[in-house]
């Protein structure tokens, strides 16, 4: 098993970083690009298309508010699963951690691509939020 974790601290409280980040409409401005996820008509039940291999997998994502904190993982194949927790620090500053595990070390991507993935997400998520509360 595989597994990855990013945090970066927002600008922002914790309620409204997690709103952005629950946004299923908005999961594809923060998410890396090649991933996209549909909701369909039956959430938790999503789709997750990659670009880099043209599939879709069958995932589960789920949001919890009253704990700020989201889920996700495959629903089939039990590759992977993630978590993203938002945790206030004061009022008006946020800090957001990233987790993945990959449960099949070989259909895991290389370590570096995760991290950077994960960095980057976090950052775009940073500037969803930011422009959203100015």
């Amino acid at each position: 098993m595989s597994e990855y974790e990013r945090s970066l601290r927002i600008a922002a409280p914790p309620e409204v970083v997690f709103d952005r980040a629950e946004d299923l409409d908005g999961l594809d401005d923060w998410l890396p690009r090649d991933l996209h996820v549909h909701a369909g008509d039956r959430p938790p039940a999503v789709t997750v298309h990659e670009d880099a291999t043209d599939t879709d997998a069958r995932a589960l994502l789920r949001a919890e508010r009253d704990q700020l904190r989201m889920e996700w993982g495959t629903r089939d194949t039990g590759r992977y699963a993630g978590w993203l927790q938002v945790a206030g620090i004061g009022e008006e500053e946020s800090e957001v951690t990233i987790h993945l595990s990959f449960f099949d070390p070989e259909h895991a991507p290389p370590a570096e691509a995760v991290d950077r993935a994960l960095g980057d997400s976090l950052e775009k998520l940073a500037g969803q939020v930011t422009r959203q509360g100015a």
